[in-house]
C-alpha cells in the first residue's frame, strides 16, 4: 500500500552504492511505491553539497571527497554514525521540504530527550545541537516530489575528520557526540531509537 512504510537496516555499507541505490529507487518508483527508511553507517568519507564550497576542506587528508546532489555544504560520515535516509513521495504525504526538516530535526529532540538531553535548533543551522555543538546533521534532495539523502547523528563516531573542515561550512562549529552524553547508547541502538522516532515524526 502506499502508505506503507519499509524500514531497512542496512549495517555498514559503502558510500558510492548507497548514493547510487537511492536514486535508482527513487527514479523508479511509482505513486504506489512504499516509502523506505534505510538505517546504516558508512566507512569515513566526506561529502560536499551540490552548493557546497571546496575551501570549507580546510587541508588535504586520506579521507575521500565526493561531490553529491544534496543541499547544504561539507560533513564527514563514518563508523560510529548513525544514518538514516528517508525515500519518501512528499505529494503522497502532503507536506512540503520545510516541513519534512522540522519533522527530522524533531526527531533527533524527540530521541535525545529519552536520555535526558536537551536537543535544539539554531537559526539558520539546519541541524540538532547540544550545548552549542552540532550533533546531527542534515540533507535532502528532492526530485519529482520524492525525498533521498537524509541525516546523520553522531554516536560514537572519532571526531577529529571534523577539525579538516568547516562542518557544514560554518567556520568553528563545534560537534558532538552521544558516547560523551549517553555512554550507554551504542551506535546500534542510537540507530533503533533514531529510527523509531523519525518513524513516528513522519
Amino acid at each position: 500500500m502506499p502508505d506503507e512504510l519499509i524500514l531497512r537496516r542496512l549495517g555498514q555499507v559503502a558510500y558510492a552504492p548507497t548514493l547510487a541505490a537511492m536514486r535508482d529507487f527513487t527514479a523508479r518508483r511509482t505513486p504506489r511505491t512504499p516509502d523506505e527508511l534505510w538505517l546504516l553507517q558508512h566507512p569515513p568519507i566526506y561529502t560536499l553539497g551540490q552548493a557546497g564550497r571546496r575551501e570549507h576542506l580546510l587541508r588535504e587528508v586520506d579521507i575521500p571527497v565526493v561531490t553529491i546532489d544534496r543541499g547544504g555544504q561539507i560533513t564527514y560520515h563514518g563508523p560510529g554514525q548513525a544514518v538514516i535516509y528517508l525515500l519518501l513521495d512528499l505529494r503522497r504525504r502532503g507536506y512540503g521540504v520545510k516541513a519534512l526538516v522540522w519533522r527530522m530535526e524533531q526527531a533527533v529532540i524527540d530521541m535525545l530527550a529519552r536520555q535526558d538531553l536537551h536537543g535544539e535548533r539554531l537559526p539558520g543551522a539546519p541541524g540538532v545541537y547540544v550545548g552549542g555543538a552540532k550533533i546531527a546533521a542534515l540533507g535532502l534532495r528532492v526530485r519529482g516530489g520524492c525525498t533521498y539523502h537524509g541525516l546523520a547523528l553522531n554516536v560514537d563516531l572519532d571526531l577529529t575528520p571534523f577539525q579538516a573542515i568547516h562542518p557544514c561550512g560554518h567556520t568553528g562549529m563545534a560537534v558532538t557526540r552521544l558516547v560523551d552524553l549517553a555512554p550507554d547508547l551504542s551506535p546500534d541502538a542510537a540507530g533503533e531509537a533514531l529510527l523509531a522516532c523519525v518513524r513516528d515524526r513522519l
